[in-house]
């Protein structure tokens, strides 16, 4: 049972932010008058001691200690005595461990911030410089119109500003100090809760002992995001995976992100982006099943909250190494731009054909029929759309004129796309500035 019950192993990460919150703890009861100014010393001073253990690694771990909590207070009492046990007045391992938690969290949030403003900025930076290369565009995995290699790019980089977006919002809710709520009724003694929260740099104070003690809405949340992160990853990974293939060939993985077959010489696998596919599914298993730990537990602190750690501190590891080998994925990749321009047909261009109706007067449900005309009328002579001939269009609609002829221009087509947001090259110039500027702020 002292093996089932320890969490020891998982949560003694967390050592740093126990005994940062204890050293807070401590001058706060001395305030009050709950320990002498010699004993607030001595604690501050044996705490200290303690982290130093931790740092260099030689902190030896009992049987006994069941979390970092008691670890560490045990050793604490080994180093400065009697003076020890007073550092526990008024605080549960309730509002301890939650305590510890959001300043994990509120440390480890930041790192994962600048890694995605890493990745953010190779977007915008690959979006600005590869700007005139063209490609299909797929709906349904069918090749549907030409765009821009760089709005196929910024289309992960928009995904990636509201996952940052997202992640201040966290940040903020993370930054509420629960300390201060004992077990579940509060503290007895009069400490003062918000300069506690100052001084270990949290933004608000709980407002209800019951709720604080079981409140894992931001272990939840972070889950949750980090799993979004990581589907927007998958989608972008299995992008470059279709596009690596032989059969597309659009792109080149570097050799330091790709491995060969142990049987099939020939072959260049994609592994870097076919592990960040499936470490998506992990972090969102993460968050499913600690989700349900949640749904059953009733008011206040119950033991199933252990299972808290374990999750976030897997997630954060997995996605802070999948967001590092994805950065490096699209920094060395390499683009095919020709065999790009290849897949380009004139069979893309059947929605511009209705669009050249358009703007002579004709409502586009007409020019839509029309144009699928002329597509079924190049396949009947079994030609490309381009090879059809004026008296070809005419035979279908008098509307034709011969300017229909000089329609098959794909940079033409590209850019009639340029109200903000669209594929044409002054749209994703804005965009490239609008992110980037956001991405300065």
């Amino acid at each position: 049972m002292e093996k089932f019950n320890a969490s020891i192993q998982c949560d003694k990460r967390m050592w740093r932010e126990d005994l940062q919150g204890s050293k807070a703890y401590v001058k706060a009861i001395h305030k009050v008058g709950l320990v002498t100014e010699e004993e607030c010393q001595s604690i501050i001073t044996g705490l200290d001691k303690v982290g130093e253990e931790w740092e260099c690694g030689v902190f030896d771990i009992k049987d006994s200690d069941e979390d970092i909590h008691t670890a560490n207070e045990r050793r604490l009492k080994e180093l400065i005595g009697g003076a020890a046990s007073k550092l526990h007045t008024g605080r549960s391992r309730n509002d301890q461990v939650s305590t510890d938690m959001r300043l994990w969290m509120k440390n480890a949030l930041p790192v994962l911030g600048s890694e995605l403003r890493k990745f953010l900025s190779v977007f915008i930076n690959r979006a600005k410089q590869e700007i005139d290369v063209l490609m299909p565009g797929y709906t349904h995995l069918q090749r549907a119109q030409p765009i821009r290699w760089s709005h196929w790019l910024l289309s992960y980089g928009w995904m990636l500003k509201r996952d940052l977006e997202r992640l201040q919002g966290l940040q903020s809710r993370v930054s509420s100090l629960t300390l201060g709520s004992g077990a579940l009724a509060g503290n007895p003694f009069p400490i003062d809760r918000k300069t506690l929260a100052s001084d270990l740099g949290f933004m608000d104070v709980s407002g209800n002992s019951l709720d604080a003690v079981s409140d894992r809405d931001f272990v939840a949340e972070f889950l949750f995001w980090a799993s979004l992160v990581g589907t927007h990853l998958s989608r972008w990974a299995e992008d470059l995976i279709l596009y690596s293939s032989k059969e597309f060939g659009f792109v080149t993985l570097a050799d330091a992100y790709s491995t060969g077959s142990s049987l099939m010489p020939q072959k260049k696998n994609a592994d870097s982006l076919e592990l960040i596919r499936g470490k998506s599914g992990r972090m969102f298993g993460q968050c499913s099943g600690f989700l349900m730990t949640l749904k059953g537990i009733p008011s206040t602190y119950n033991k199933d909250l252990q299972e808290d750690k374990e999750s976030m501190f897997d997630v954060y590891d997995t996605l802070l190494g999948v967001v590092k080998v994805a950065t490096g994925v699209l920094s060395t990749l390499k683009i095919d731009a020709e065999r790009m321009r290849q897949a380009l047909s004139p069979e893309m261009l059947a929605t511009d054909i209705a669009y050249y109706l358009v703007r002579k007067g004709t409502p586009f449900r007409e020019a839509h029929g029309l144009s699928g005309m002329c597509v079924a009328l190049a396949e009947k002579n079994q030609c490309s759309l381009s090879d059809l001939t004026l008296k070809d269009f005419k035979s279908v609609s008098d509307q034709f004129t011969e300017d229909i002829l000089c329609i098959w221009d794909y940079e033409k087509s590209v850019d009639q796309y340029n109200v903000y947001g669209g594929t044409g090259k002054g749209s994703v110039m804005s965009q490239i500035e609008n992110l980037q500027t956001w991405l300065n702020q």
